[in-house]
This record gives structure tokens, C-alpha cells and sequence, in this order.
């Protein structure tokens, strides 16, 4: 994008009565952003539900969800990188932090989730990177050497693995888990909170959205956590059956653990879906009976124009069909992987409907902008609003993840 072209010119289509300066400023990476923030903190919820609230049947997936969502958290912030005109500027948030600010707020808050993570994935592990230390201690190489020293890094001199050092350490993880709840909640309901205080957009303006921010931020994180875990494992089970080296693990044993896991997780899912979806069609329900003097242009965005993305794609695709998939009985691991992908497009379709449909309607009441989204990009700017630039961001947790497994193994299986 040139010099001196306005920002949001190149994708937004207006008709009738719109404003000169009215475009469509938050696109696809405002859509992406309180969607990796949700999945962050749906992630951690996922993992305090055994290292808070004792779910000992759910140890291996919560220690999984646990290092998922610190891959998560590093790339939460990327999206609005992406669309800052000034990025080489982010780092002012932290130098100058204030409240009266809510970007500033998110700065604070984020500095102090991570460091919540990062210590509690210290407890949990930390057992193993002391066993790592040793156990390279006299092995020659060079990756040897570099892994050895990465592992002397990470124990950070506590070589103390008693029993009585381990309950220490859980101890903490909890503590720190209980504490990172609410500040996983604060992170994502601020987003909504973003939206619900711009009293300028008619759509925006309710008390519910942190609250309808969360539930569902919850609930696409549990599912993608689900999703992931599902893949890995079943990749495991196919390499064991195809690979001529014995791995010593059993592939039908891993998916017996599998199968039982998953189902347990199930239940936690529907129950927040029910949650996500009861506050997201009272917040419809009330729109309709105050009738705002802004309710008749609202209801033909959201009755004809959104028809499809709201009602479709979130409610019917995202919402009923993952539903009754779950309820349905004798449940089966390809059933749970179509329900998970269909409830993480219905929370991205939520996202998608709130700040693009946000958006649609012009400040005179009087007429309409549509997002173009840029598939080609022919520019910096085409790129990071884009297809492309949102794929990027979908990628790198996955990416990190990878790397971050190298190091923390969040699953380990044993035959």
C-alpha cells in the first residue's frame, strides 16, 4: 500500500448512505487476534482442570494442553503486530504501562500470563530436565553438548529431586494454576471488553461480550486442544505400526488410553458449549426486546445480510452439528475430529461476525460496507490483512509447539 492511500480502501465495498471516511479497519487480523487469545486461555482452563481441580484421569492431556497453550501465548500477539501501521512501536506498551489504556491494560496482563506459564511448565518439568542433565552429563557430540547445556539452563541449579522437593513443585504448579485462571480469563474477556465499550457501534455496546468472549474462548480451546492431541497420538500409532524398529510402545494399548481420554474431555466441552451458546442467544434475545433506536439496521445485518455466516455457519454448522455429533452414542475418535474442526470454525465465524459484522453497517443508519478479504497479495499491506497473512498466524503455534516439544516433551507415552 502506497503512501498516503487510506487504510482499509483496498478491501471495503460500500452501498448507499456511508460515510467518506468510513472503511473497514479491523480485518481478518482483528478477527485472528481474540481468536488466539480465546484458544490461549481455553488451553490452560483445559489443563488447571488437573492440576487445580484434581482430575487425575486428566494428567496427560493438560500437561499437553499446558505446553500447547505457551505455544499459543507467543503467537497471541502477532496478529495485531501484523496490522499495526507503526509495529517497531509495540514495545511502548510495556515501557510506559498505564490502566486508563486498555491495549496498555492487555500489555500488563500478558506480561504476567506468560510468566505464569513459563514458571508453572518449570514446576511440572522440571523433575525432567534435571534427569535430562544427568543423563547427558557424559555423553559426547555435539547436539549432546547443546542439549546438556540447554537442560542446565532450564533447572536453573535445583538438582534436588526427593520427594519431598516433587510435592513442593506440584504444590506451586497448583497454586500458580489457580492463579493463572483468572488472569487467562482476563486476557481474552479484555478483548471482548474492547468491543463491548465502543459505544459508537450499536453491535459492540453490551455487558455480555467479555463474557460471551470467554465461554467461547474456552470452549475453541478445549476443542483445538482435543484436535491436536488426537492427531499426534494417531500419528504415533501409525508410525508404531509401520516403523521396523520397536519404539516399545504398544499402538492398540495408546489408543485405548486415547479413546477413554478423549471421552472424558468430551463432556467438559459440551458443557461449556451449552454455556457459550445460552449467553450468545440471551445477548440476541435481549437485543431484540430493548429494540434499540439502532435495532432496525442491526436486525438487517443479522436477519439478512450475516444470515448465513450467523445462523449457518456459527449457530448451525459450529454450534448443532458438533452437538449432536458429541451426544450422539457410542462415540468414536473420527466422529470427535469432524465436532472439534466444526466448533473451532463456529468460534472463528463468532470472532468473524463480530468485528467484520461489526463493521458493516455505516454510523448514518442508512448504509452498508463488506470486507473483500485479499486472497493475491500484491502488497505488504494486502498480505498481512489477507489470506495469507491469517494462515500465517493459524501455522506458527504449531510450528513452536514442535520446537518447544523438543525440549519439553508434553507427551510422553509409556507401553
Amino acid at each position: 500500500m502506497g503512501p498516503g492511500i487510506v487504510h482499509g480502501l483496498e478491501w471495503t465495498v460500500k452501498e448507499l448512505f456511508v460515510y467518506p471516511n468510513e472503511y473497514i479497519y479491523w480485518s481478518i487480523q482483528i478477527v485472528m487476534y481474540p481468536l488466539m487469545t480465546g484458544l490461549v486461555a481455553g488451553a490452560f482452563v483445559l489443563s488447571s482442570l488437573y492440576h487445580v481441580f484434581g482430575q487425575k484421569d486428566l494428567k496427560d492431556m493438560a500437561n499437553f494442553s499446558l505446553v500447547f497453550s505457551f505455544a499459543l501465548l507467543i503467537v497471541a500477539p502477532m496478529p495485531l503486530l501484523l496490522h499495526l501501521q507503526q509495529p517497531q512501536r509495540n514495545m511502548e506498551v510495556f515501557f510506559t504501562p498505564h490502566f486508563t489504556s486498555a491495549i496498555s491494560a492487555f500489555g500488563i496482563v500478558f506480561s504476567i500470563y506468560f510468566i505464569i506459564v513459563a514458571s508453572e511448565i518449570w514446576f511440572v518439568y522440571r523433575k525432567f530436565f534435571v534427569e535430562q542433565a544427568i543423563a547427558l552429563k557424559n555423553k559426547e557430540g555435539i547436539q549432546n553438548a547443546i542439549k546438556r547445556n540447554i537442560y542446565r539452563i532450564l533447572t536453573l541449579g535445583f538438582y534436588d529431586t526427593s520427594e519431598k522437593a516433587l510435592r513442593q513443585d506440584e504444590k506451586a504448579a497448583k497454586i500458580l494454576s489457580g492463579i493463572g485462571i483468572p488472569v487467562a480469563c482476563f486476557l481474552h474477556g479484555y478483548a471482548g471488553f474492547i468491543f463491548g465499550s465502543v459505544k459508537a457501534n450499536a453491535l459492540w455496546m453490551t455487558p455480555l461480550m467479555p463474557v460471551i468472549f470467554i465461554m467461547s474462548a474456552i470452549v475453541s480451546g478445549i476443542a483445538l486442544c482435543m484436535l491436536t492431541y488426537i492427531v499426534i497420538v494417531e500419528w504415533k500409532k501409525f508410525r508404531i505400526r509401520t516403523s521396523k524398529k520397536d519404539l516399545g510402545l504398544d499402538a492398540d494399548k495408546l489408543g485405548g488410553v486415547e479413546i477413554t481420554l478423549i471421552k472424558k474431555t468430551t463432556k467438559y466441552l459440551i458443557g461449556f458449549m451449552i454455556a457459550a451458546v445460552t449467553l450468545e442467544i440471551l445477548d440476541l434475545i435481549f437485543r431484540g426486546y430493548t429494540a434499540v433506536k439502532s435495532w432496525d439496521i442491526l436486525r438487517s445485518v443479522i436477519y439478512e445480510r450475516d444470515f448465513v455466516d450467523i445462523f449457518l455457519f456459527q449457530y448451525l454448522l459450529g454450534y448443532i452439528v458438533p452437538f449432536t455429533l458429541l451426544l450422539l452414542p457410542r462415540l468414536t475418535l473420527r466422529r470427535v475430529v469432524v465436532a472439534t474442526v466444526l466448533v473451532i470454525f463456529g468460534v472463528f465465524m463468532m470472532r468473524w461476525n463480530v468485528v467484520i459484522g461489526g463493521q458493516a453497517f455505516s454510523l448514518t443508519f442508512a448504509g452498508y460496507m463488506e470486507y473483500h478479504m485479499p486472497i493475491i497479495p500484491h502488497s505488504i499491506e494486502t498480505f498481512k490483512e489477507g489470506l495469507f497473512g491469517a494462515l500465517f498466524i493459524a501455522v506458527m503455534p504449531f510450528i513452536l509447539f514442535w520446537g518447544i516439544n523438543k525440549i519439553v516433551p508434553s507427551l510422553k507415552f509409556k507401553n
